[in-house]
This record gives structure tokens, C-alpha cells and sequence, in this order.
């Protein structure tokens, strides 16, 4: 069982900038990708960023394009979400996901995420 925890959520007024933080302590983690996807209040849950964990590849969803992005870091076994020119409709609980099953070559929010965090709020308010 794959535990992630999510970290750097909070409150922040428009056009602000947060950074996501999902990090596992498996000692032996690996994964085909990893991601982020929110939900807001009364909404269905949405893909938002994920990259590829042992290939290049990153994908983000239209709505956050150009102010969102994704990285990681595998010596750390983490991953980043940076959210800059955040606005009233970024506000969701964030979770961070992890697919451990294929296709190898499947489209990044084609993946099966089997694994979740407990998410993060993000809350985008004067």
C-alpha cells in the first residue's frame, strides 16, 4: 500500500501563487505516473497535471495552462505542483495520485490512479 501526503495548501488571494508538495516514504516506490486532480464543492473530481514517473512526459489540463506546472524529483520521491496567477475558481481540495498500473504508454489522464492522498484545500479569496 502506497501512502501519499500532500502538503502547501492554504489560503491565497487572487493572482497568488502556491506550491504543492506529494511525497511518499516507500522504500521501494515506483509508478507509471503521478499526478493532480481537484474537486471543488459540488463538482466532480478533475484531472489537473501529471508526469511521467520513470519516462519524460508531462501533461497539464487546459483550464490551468500556462499557470500551473508539474515536476518531480525521484531522489525524493516527490512531486510539485506550482500554481501561480491563482484565481477564485482554482478553490478545490487537491489530491495527489499515483498510477502503479499500465499500459506504460498510456495517455497521462488515461491512467488508472490507484493510489491517493488525503488532498489539500486551496482556497482562492480576497
Amino acid at each position: 500500500q502506497v501512502q501519499l501526503v500532500e502538503s502547501g495548501g492554504g489560503l491565497v488571494p487572487p493572482g497568488g501563487s502556491l506550491t504543492l508538495s506529494c511525497s511518499t516514504s516507500e522504500p521501494t516506490f515506483s509508478a507509471y505516473a503521478m499526478g493532480w486532480f481537484r474537486q471543488a464543492p459540488g463538482k466532480e473530481r478533475e484531472f489537473v497535471a501529471a508526469v511521467r514517473w520513470n519516462r519524460v512526459g508531462s501533461k497539464t489540463a487546459d483550464s490551468v495552462k500556462g499557470r500551473f506546472t508539474i515536476s518531480k524529483d525521484q531522489t525524493k520521491k516527490t512531486i510539485y505542483l506550482q500554481m501561480n496567477s491563482l484565481k477564485p475558481e482554482d478553490t478545490a481540495v487537491y489530491y495527489c495520485a499515483a498510477a502503479t498500473r499500465g499500459p506504460w504508454n498510456s495517455p497521462l489522464p488515461a491512467f488508472e490512479y490507484n493510489f491517493w492522498g488525503q488532498g489539500t484545500q486551496v482556497t482562492v479569496s480576497s
